[in-house]
Parts: C-alpha cells; structure tokens; sequence
C-alpha cells in the first residue's frame, strides 16, 4: 500500500490539480507538502485498484440531519444527549449521521467558524463526537468558503499579522462587481480598518462570515489540515458548505468557476486515496443543471444534494399535480458510478427556490410563496442583478407546509407529509431526513423573534425528556410520524432496487399520480413505487405499468399480494404503494 509507484502517481495527479489552480506556484513541492501533511503514514495510501473496490454505499444507507444542540438534557453535553437519543430511538435504522457544524461560532447557527479545530464547549467535545463516529457514519460539515470575524485569522488579518493577513479576500468596492450571482440581499463587501489601511472584505453570507482567499495556495494547506485532523475524529463524510463561491474574480459571476471545481477535484484525489472511505457531498443550492456539473467526471463530489426535489416536491403535494416533480426526475441524468444524489426534503435552511429557476412557471412559484406564508412560513431575498431582490428560500417546517392543499384546507396532513418521505425514500441516491422533520417540529415562531432569522423557523431546540415522552405516546402525531418513517425505512432496506446506483424510470400516469420504476443492479428486483399526491382517492390502472405475468407482485408497504395484475387499484389519498417482485421476507 505504500510502494513508491502508487505515491508518485499520487503525486502526479496531485501536482496536475494545482497546476492548474496555481500555476506561478512550485506545484510539486505543493504536492508534496500536502501528501506529507494528508499521510503522516504513508501506509494508508491506496492504490487505484484498491479504490474501485471501496463499498461507497447501498440500499441500507440513509442519514439523519441535525444540530448538534438540537436535543438537550439538564446536565448533559448536548452531544451526549444526542447519542443517547440515537441509542435510545433510532439504533441502527439509521446508520449515517450529519452533525450540522459543532465548533465554536459566532453566528449563523455554526456556520459562522470561529475555530476549525475545536468543539464548541456548550455541546461537548471531541471525545463525545468521536463516541457519536463509533456508532454511526458521521457526517461533518466543512464550512470552507468563509470564517468568523471572530477567529485567530481575522484578527491576525485586522493586525495585519501571518498568517491571517493574507486569508481573506479583498476588492475594491469601485470594481466592476455586477454579475456577482449572490445567495443574499445585503451589501457584498463589508469596510475593516487594518493596520496595513481600510480594506473590504468580501462576505458573501453576511458581515460576520468573511470569505476566504484560496488564490493562496497556503490557505489550502491549511484545509487539508484541518481535513485531516477531522478524518481522526472519526469523520467521515465531508459536506463542502457553499462550495459555489469558493474562488472569486473581478467582473464574473464570481460562482462555479474553474478553480473552484479544480479543488474539489484535489481534494477527491486525496479523499479516494484514503484508506478509509471517505465521501464528499458539494452543497450548491443552485439551478439544476449547474448543480449537476459537481459530478465533473466521476473526479469531484462523489455526491450532490438534489436540490430541486424540496420545492418541487412540495409544490405537486399543495397543488396535486406532480408534473414538475416528474419533468425533474425524467431530466436528472443516472449519477455514474462512485456518484449518487442524497435526497432530501428539508434541512436547517430553507426549500431553496434557485432551482426552481427555469423549471416551475412564476406564476406557480408565486403561488406556492403564498401558500407558506399563508401556513405561518416566511420567505428570505437575495440580491439579483442591478440591485433587485429576489425570493431565495422558503422557510417553514416541513409539517407545517403540508397542512394544506393551494386551494382548501386537507384533513390528511400527517399523510400529506408522509407522502413526501415516501417519494424521498424511493428516488435514486441516499435518502436523508431533517430531525425536525422526523419529529414533526411545528413553526418555532419564538426562535425567530429571538435571533431576527427567517431560518429560526425550522431550528428549534428540544428537551429529551418531552420528545422521548411524545414518541412513546402514539396518540402524538409526534409518534405517528417518527414510527411510520422509521417503518419505511426497515422496508427500504431490504429492497435491492433501492440501491441509491439502481435504474430509474419515470412512470408515465395520469394526472394526480407520481411513479417510478426501480430495478436492482443485478436486474432481479423491480419496484414500482408509486404515489396519489392529492387528497382525493386515484384510481391506478395495472396494466399501464406492464407487470410482467407469471411473476407474483407484493406490495412492501402493505404486505398485500397483488392478485390481479390487469385490474385496477384504487390508491387512497396520498396513499402510496411499493409493488415488487420479491416479497418482504425473501429480498
């Protein structure tokens, strides 16, 4: 694993990747700086072949999103008492857990990084996280776009002391700064007085949050570090946090560019070569077709967040009519392998409307805002071209969004809602599931008159023993919703068509009806998994989805044996089935 060929083709690629980032630079040496630093031991370099034998993931794979101050117990580090919590009520249902970032911070919920390589002290510290990494896959984010102006490097940056002074990207505000594609409404560059003169800082998420300056290779090196030190404390999925607006140049749109994705590209170089397997996700909340180009080819993110599944899925659940859900899934292109989507249908940020851009009619996007706001949900700006502000996100529970259809109220809301995590589960890629959502957390009104942000809405923080005590009452629709999407989730498991790599075919049905067709890799299993997405009952004709005769058909969620392949079903509202060709017991 260690032998001299495999380090120099290493090498070579790594020299490859930065020559073309920083070509007035001394590549090799880079490289080598980074293998040094990324490999202390140089056994746990692997070859090529090695790589294409890493199991990256399969149909048992699926991640919980949460803070880790979410739940709390009097007395307890918070980060205790979410182990606990998994221990206690999800056990190995779920296997991968996304801790949203647990270093010290100074705004945004964490996404504000004051230290890189601490735990912040109010949830824990680095043994609690690495007890979480014992049990579970753990997810960490690497927020690499942009750090507080509170941390050791922007005071350095403010004395005009190393290494700090020169981390941090600066423009002249007279510059032609027009086709800046922004994510947010304030001003872009944000005035410090330095020792070395009056300097602007970019700071593309707000005034706290300043932008770092990759052109210097240095603060490269610093990431790999801090890469590194986060792979020995048990992380093992690295979500790159705004990557999008990693590398910025006067007079472009200042996102997606070149460089950025050249990055990525190293930094999978070196994640592929790790003896432990290693995944990156890219969060780029953008339009469809950009965010897809994070694939690369097979060489950048090894999975992208499929973005426009949470509008898209929420505007055919309030309007009953999926044909934009279904225009997304017919365009998505099957991810490759070693790539996959995670789907989602909420998070600690909003349903992002950016990629609903050139896919949902406005008159349809503006209808869907109206609806949130009309459930108690609030809309976020950015800043478009020549000054302009723009709907950026929808930010609301994602219970709370599905009390309702556009035109009246629904009775069926916990089935509404379900119908959603259903869709999420049986799409192509990884499935995740927002805590909030899994625990059916209405609007935390409080929260945002406390912080003043929109995203507060969708934040809460929960006591242990209320929530335990709610789960173990099934009156609660707390309970109802935790046990049916845990339920699914023992189902999904044991289906091979459910492998996030498994075929896709989206099913042509009438209006009111979603479907997909799933099959194994190994083409032994189909799955037609299919939805009503409004509140009135559908009738499913059989024989528009070619059941092939002499097979026998189950459907997982029921259990019932479908007798009569060419008759009709009837799907109650916002029922769906899981037909396969392999009973529960025996796939």
């Amino acid at each position: 694993m260690n032998d001299r060929p495999t380090i120099d083709h290493l090498l070579h690629r790594l020299s490859g990747h930065l020559g073309a980032v920083y070509p007035d630079h001394d590549c090799d040496r880079l490289a080598q700086r980074i293998v040094d630093l990324f490999w202390p031991d140089k056994s746990q370099i692997i070859t090529r072949s090695e790589i294409a034998d890493k199991p990256l993931w399969d149909e048992s794979d699926i991640a919980m999103i949460t803070y880790g101050g979410t739940i709390r117990s009097d007395g307890k580090p918070p980060l205790q008492t979410l182990h606990r919590f998994l221990k206690e009520h999800i056990g190995q249902t779920i296997g991968t857990v996304h801790i949203l970032p647990f270093f010290p911070y100074s705004c945004d919920d964490g996404f504000g990084v004051i230290d890189y390589l601490s735990v912040d002290e109010d949830l824990g510290d680095w043994s609690d996280v690495e007890a979480i990494a014992d049990d579970y896959r753990l997810m960490g984010d690497l927020v690499i776009n942009h750090g507080s102006s509170k941390s050791v490097w922007f005071q350095q940056f403010l004395s005009g002391e190393a290494p700090g002074k020169d981390y941090y990207y600066t423009a002249d505000p007279t510059a032609d700064l027009g086709n800046v594609v922004r994510p947010r409404a304030h001003p872009l560059l944000t005035p410090f007085r330095t020792a070395l003169g009056d300097r602007h800082v970019w700071s593309t998420f707000s005034s706290d949050q300043l932008d770092f300056d990759f052109t210097n290779p240095e603060l490269l090196i610093e990431f790999v570090k801090i890469i590194a030190d986060y792979i020995d404390h048990g992380v093992r999925v690295f979500r790159l946090d705004a990557v999008a607006f990693l590398w910025k140049e006067i007079g472009t749109s200042s996102i997606n560019l070149d460089e950025t994705h050249e990055i990525i590209r190293l930094l999978r170089t070196l994640m592929d070569h790790h003896v432990e397997t290693l995944i990156i996700i890219t969060e780029t909340n953008i339009p469809n077709h950009e965010n897809l180009t994070y694939f690369g080819n097979q060489n950048e993110a090894h999975v992208i967040y499929n973005f426009s599944l949470p509008p898209l899925l929420t505007h055919a659940l309030l309007t009953g009519n999926a044909l934009y859900l279904k225009r997304l899934t017919r365009s998505n292109p099957p991810a490759l392998t070693g790539c996959t989507y995670l789907n989602f249908t909420a998070s600690h940020d909003g349903i992002g409307l950016r990629p609903t851009e050139g896919v949902l009619p406005q008159g349809e996007v503006d209808q869907m805002l109206a609806a949130i706001q009309g459930f108690g949900g609030r809309v976020s700006m950015r800043r478009g071209p020549g000054g302009t502000e723009k709907p950026y996100e929808m930010n609301i529970s994602f219970f709370e969004a599905m009390q309702r259809t556009l035109k009246e109220p629904d009775e069926h809301q916990i089935d509404c809602f379900m119908t959603a995590m259903v869709i999420m589960l049986a799409l192509e890629g990884i499935p995740a599931i927002y805590i909030h959502s899994l625990l059916a957390t209405p609007n935390g009104y409080e929260d945002v008159n406390r912080t003043g942000h929109n995203r507060s809405i969708n934040r809460s923080q929960l006591d242990y023993d209320e929530i335990s005590g709610k789960l173990m009452d099934p009156a609660t629709i707390e309970a109802q919703v935790f046990a049916r999407f845990l339920s699914l989730v023992e189902i999904r498991k044991q289906q091979q068509a459910f492998h996030p790599n498994a075929v896709q075919f989206t099913l042509a049905l009438p209006e009111g009806l979603f479907g997909i067709w799933r099959q194994s890799r190994e083409r032994t299993q189909s799955v037609f998994a299919i939805s009503n997405v409004t509140k009135e009952a559908k009738t499913l004709s059989l024989a528009d989805i070619n059941l092939i005769a002499g097979d026998q058909w189950w459907d997982l969620i029921s259990g019932d044996t479908i007798t009569d392949i060419e008759g009709d079903f009837i799907l109650a509202p916002y029922q769906t089935i899981w037909i396969s060709n392999k009973a529960p017991e025996t796939v």
